[in-house]
């Protein structure tokens, strides 16, 4: 199985919470204490996981240039979750599917900020191309504050058979699209859902487009023409989550 470096607290707690296993060696800065550190070394020494304190320098190091906050992990990929483990989910389900797709978004930090948000209104699985889209690595990790860890992210190989299979179980597929009439406002998110967000620049791909059930857009009465595509999801999926009843 490959292994990767995760860094930042928030990151490496949740992994130390959920999947523990996955944890190969942590590093952490000499001379902290605190009451955050400390309840990481419990976690650790609970685990038996090797950990070591080392100077600043070699944090640098180990985090290239990524902000570690003074702690990085060496840890093992987590499982892929790709068509079949999402088919498992749906079917486990006892309430309305609720999901994120993103269809190509390439820059980390967005799609850290997305999980971040995902996981904070009870999406139930955020789905990703695995071709020409940004991975689960050390910077998503860090941005999605845990998110990562525990909200389900499944990568598929073909995303327009997932879509025509998640329409197949009744899920309705709602892509944000700047150019359209109806408004988030205006549309039904209150049933089984798929959210679609398209890619940086570029929005959603043709074949995506043509697979939505209903388009919609953000109002902007504004002198903005677009927003950021993490900032985009967080306005859509509380939207949905308003409509949902704040339950999911």
């Amino acid at each position: 199985m490959a292994e990767q470096r995760v860094y930042g607290f928030h990151s490496i707690e949740a992994i130390l919470q959920n999947e523990p296993e996955r944890i190969l060696e942590v590093w952490l800065l000499e001379g902290r204490q605190d009451k955050r550190l400390e309840s990481v070394l419990s976690l650790l020494s609970t685990h038996g996981i090797r950990h070591q304190k080392v100077k600043r320098e070699k944090l640098d190091e180990l985090a290239g240039s990524s902000r570690h906050q003074g702690i990085v992990a060496h840890c093992r990929e987590a499982p892929n979750r790709n068509e079949n483990f999402l088919d498992q989910l749906l079917d486990s389900l006892d309430v309305p599917p609720f999901l994120l797709i993103l269809d190509g978004v390439q820059d980390p930090h967005n799609l850290g900020a997305c999980l971040r948000t995902a996981d904070a209104v009870g999406v139930h699985a955020v789905i990703v191309p695995k071709d020409n889209a940004a991975t689960l690595n050390g910077t998503v990790r860090k941005v999605a504050c845990g998110a990562a860890e525990t909200t389900p992210f499944v990568t598929v190989t073909n995303l327009a058979r997932c879509l025509r299979n998640l329409k197949e179980r009744g899920i309705w597929l709602v892509g944000a699209a700047g150019e359209v009439d109806t408004n988030i406002y205006q549309q039904d998110m209150t049933g089984p859902l798929a959210l679609i967000m398209g890619a940086e620049g570029k929005g959603l791909r043709r074949l995506t487009r043509e697979t939505c059930d209903h388009l919609v857009t953000i109002p902007m009465p504004g002198g903005m023409e677009s927003l950021n595509v993490s900032v985009a999801t967080g306005v859509c999926l509380y939207e949905a989550l308003r409509q949902r009843g704040n339950t999911v």
